[in-house]
């Protein structure tokens, strides 16, 4: 399959991811340039932050990560056709027969302890409260003895089912070991590969993100990319407008006057005034 220039981190190498950004900010304080650790963010703020800006921060490390994931592939695809060619896998019926039986024990180690404990309550408060409302009541002895043998199957479930947890667990641990063994003893190439894709997610990543969270602590994960200055976010100004006189417009014309009206007492006025 061919991959892009930038695959998104595969879910196997979220926590190797997660172990390296953890051993980033555990060693934070002996880094100069992330000495605003725990004045600014704290570590659980700087985790969340890289945590929610993944997608973001491996990017950086896009090549590396396709190299090494390719490598990878190429030692399971040959592991796989060496399987193949030799014993067949244990998938047969004996294998199914025995994971069906897993199944009942585990169903079994489950239901005994309640269904065994729920008898004895019954039967030892049935027949105790038998005994106590009529002592000669024969039967009241049956049930208190058949609550006591419940109660004694119980407490042998109980232990059964401890026993196969302590067994569960070393078999997980050895499990565990087994595959950290298997890791380091990857091939040459696979394990220079991963090698080198932990060095860019860290130097090209996860440390330049911090530094840049650490330098502007009011920008969220998304204006935070790697290889990018701290003010990444442009600052929008108006300009005022530029408002002209009137002398750069065109030549004004002569302005209009005005005159006080002329006022002038009537030309008329009594009886005795006649108009020429």
């Amino acid at each position: 399959m061919q991959m892009t220039s930038a695959p998104h981190l595969l879910a196997e190498d979220g926590p190797e991811y997660e172990r390296i950004l953890g051993d980033a900010l555990r060693h934070a304080h002996e880094r100069p340039d992330l000495e605003g650790v725990g004045d600014r963010l704290n570590t659980e703020q700087l985790r969340t932050m890289a945590l929610s800006a993944t997608a973001l921060i491996t990017a950086a490390a896009a090549t590396e990560y396709e190299h090494y994931v390719k490598a990878r592939g190429e030692l399971r695809r040959a592991a796989t056709a060496e399987g193949a060619d030799g014993a067949p896998a244990p998938d047969g019926p004996q294998s199914t027969a025995a994971g069906s039986g897993a199944g009942i024990g585990a169903v079994i180690t489950v239901l005994t302890p309640l269904l065994a404990g729920s008898a004895a309550v019954i039967f030892l408060l049935v027949g105790y409260l038998l005994k106590a409302v009529s002592p000669s009541v024969a039967f009241a002895g049956s049930l208190v003895a058949a609550g006591w043998f419940f109660a004694a199957v119980a407490a042998a479930a109980i232990l059964v089912a401890s026993v196969g947890l302590l067994v569960t667990a070393l078999r997980n641990s050895a499990t565990s070991l087994a595959a950290e063994n298997e890791e380091q003893e990857l091939p040459e190439d696979v394990a220079r590969a991963r090698e080198a894709w932990r060095h860019a997610l860290l130097e090209r990543g996860i440390l330049p993100f911090l530094r840049d969270a650490l330098a502007d602590p009011t920008a969220g994960p998304a204006a935070r990319t790697p290889h990018r200055s701290p003010n990444r976010i442009p600052k929008v100004g108006y300009s005022r407008p530029d408002f002209s006189g009137p002398d750069d417009g065109p030549a004004a014309g002569p302005r209009p006057t005005f005159t006080s009206p002329d006022f002038t007492s009537p030309d008329f006025g009594g009886p005795e005034h006649q108009p020429d």
